[in-house]
């Protein structure tokens, strides 16, 4: 991209910060896939932005982002039941499917721009096609899987999804799943063969290239950010090596706090009056891993189940087809489980520091409101290795435990919020706090996270950089050619936009 004039290329804000060792226009906090999409967004519309991104560990990607910590399911509600629910009536609420899947598009852009501008060698290296399909069992379920699939199959955005309750058509989808099933059980399935595996920790380390690729960028690992202060109308980032124990300051014009779930407490630190109020509730999480050749050889698709009842979102049991590093393997999960941690490679002490008399109140409040769901992780952490057997075997009747070893997930903190009425609310998702000035934004929750990377951290330049976009805009049209549209608005739109990123990206359906 050409470089902007120099009368562009002045810095976002005039305002000196601090003297602090170092100033840059922008500073990423956490070494995850949204500090590095925002890195490289901003650097696409802005080349000359001096942008600094610190992460405590030794490389990115060692936390949520990387591929075995989470299930790699590029999230576009082509197959997750939980974003769905059926109503009293029997209608089923089609629209955050329609969001969730609206988003993921976004990202797909993005992707294939990156592919298309030779900044992406190849998107096999994060990306590849697998089929997403729903299961159920049950006459119930089945009933539901209908109604789902009648709702969604004439959307623009849900074309090309199939269904049946055929046990040959089921054997032909998912081999592994059908192998040693007994009749008698009504069974019924979805299929769309447009979804994706994405290892989130490759893409990662993709976007990183591109930015410690060109000027301007400093990637500064194994130092962790400890306080956040205002200075002016921009920051100053204190800032301590993790292995000499050295400490400096920063200054910067811009903060985005994208350290999962060490984004709360350093959100907290920073004082502003967007994260009073918040508090976090992290969830643990393992799955069980199989990298048998003759045996992932027989599944390649994403098959997910209904949650159980009590189970947060983020527990939709599902068999999954994952890609690292060129190998196939299967995962089975997520079994739930509680940490006081708010990151996998935290202090135990994360949850009770976080406590503050601005969010005790909402905290006290969803745990009174939520014994199912406390009942149900007191469940998950008391499960037996043969316990989480027999969950898998709902899926896989013949797996033997000798081919599955348990590993430990990322770990996810979910949102907790005031609330006027119930005192506090438990939120499932990802929410951005920004502060008043624009010149902070931070994100906090979970799933579908890293799968709407691109639509989370466009937001954020939109909230935080809307005096810059009317220059960017022509720009952000070439990276989301959708911009400021909605695909399923427009059925043509939509089609053209799939067919693009589906042969950019080497993807099918």
């Amino acid at each position: 991209m050409t470089p902007l004039p120099d009368a562009e290329a002045e810095n976002i804000m005039t305002s000196q910060p601090t003297t602090a060792d170092s100033t840059y226009d922008v500073v990423l906090v956490g070494g995850g896939i949204m500090s590095a999409t925002l890195g490289v967004m901003l650097k696409q519309l802005e080349p000359n932005l001096s942008i600094a991104l610190f992460g405590r560990l030794d490389d990115v990607a060692l936390e949520s982002s990387n591929g075995w910590n989470n299930a790699g399911t590029g999230h576009s509600a082509l197959c997750e039941l939980n974003y769905t629910p059926m109503g009293a009536g029997g209608e089923i609420d089609i629209s955050k499917a329609v969001n969730v899947n609206e988003a993921f598009q976004v990202s797909r852009q993005f992707w294939s721009y990156l592919t298309e501008s030779g900044l992406i060698a190849s998107p096999r290296d994060f990306l590849n096609p697998i089929a997403h399909m729903s299961f159920v069992w049950g006459p119930e379920n089945v009933d539901f899987l209908q109604r789902r699939y009648n709702a969604l199959k004439d959307h623009p955005l849900f074309a090309g999804m199939s269904y049946s309750t055929d046990t040959a058509q089921l054997a032909q989808w998912m081999p592994l799943v059908m192998d040693g099933r007994t009749g008698g059980t009504p069974l019924a399935a979805t299929h769309h063969p447009a979804g994706t595996d994405v290892n989130f920790g490759a893409l990662t380390h993709r976007l990183v290239d591109i930015l410690t690729g060109g000027p301007g960028f400093d990637l500064n690992l194994a130092h962790e950010v400890t306080g956040l202060r205002q200075s002016g109308s921009g920051w100053t980032v204190s800032v301590q090596g993790m292995h000499d124990g050295a400490s400096r300051d920063v200054a910067a014009r811009f903060v985005f706090v994208g350290a999962g779930g060490g984004a709360l407490p350093l959100l907290q630190k920073s004082g502003i009056p967007e994260a009073r109020g918040i508090g976090g509730f992290p969830v643990s999480g393992q799955f069980l891993r199989c990298t048998n050749p003759e045996i992932v050889a027989r599944h390649h698709a994403k098959v997910y189940g209904k949650a159980s009842v009590g189970a947060p979102p983020m527990s939709v049991p599902h068999l999954d087809t994952r890609v690292i590093d060129g190998k196939e393997g299967l995962l089975f999960g997520p079994y739930a489980g509680f940490s006081t941690k708010f990151l996998k490679q935290g202090s135990w002490l994360d949850l009770p520091r976080s406590i503050r008399m601005d969010n005790i109140g909402a905290m006290l409040a969803v745990a009174r409101d939520n014994m199912p769901l406390t009942k149900y992780l007191i469940q998950q952490v008391m499960q037996s290795s043969e316990d989480r057997m027999k969950a898998l075997r709902d899926f896989v009747p013949g797996a033997r435990s000798s081919d599955w070893e348990l590993i430990t997930a990322g770990q996810r903190v979910q949102v907790i919020k005031k609330d006027p009425v119930k005192g506090g609310v438990l939120q499932f998702g990802t929410e951005v706090v920004t502060g008043a000035n624009g010149t902070i934004a931070g994100l906090l929750g979970a799933s579908p996270g890293a799968s709407t990377a691109a639509p989370i951290m466009l937001s954020v330049i939109q909230r935080c950089f809307a005096d810059r976009l009317p220059q960017w805009e022509d720009r952000l049209r070439k990276m989301i050619p959708s911009y400021g549209k909605r695909l399923s608005d427009d059925a043509a739109l939509c089609a053209r936009t799939r067919d693009w990123t589906r042969q950019t990206l080497q993807l099918e359906g």
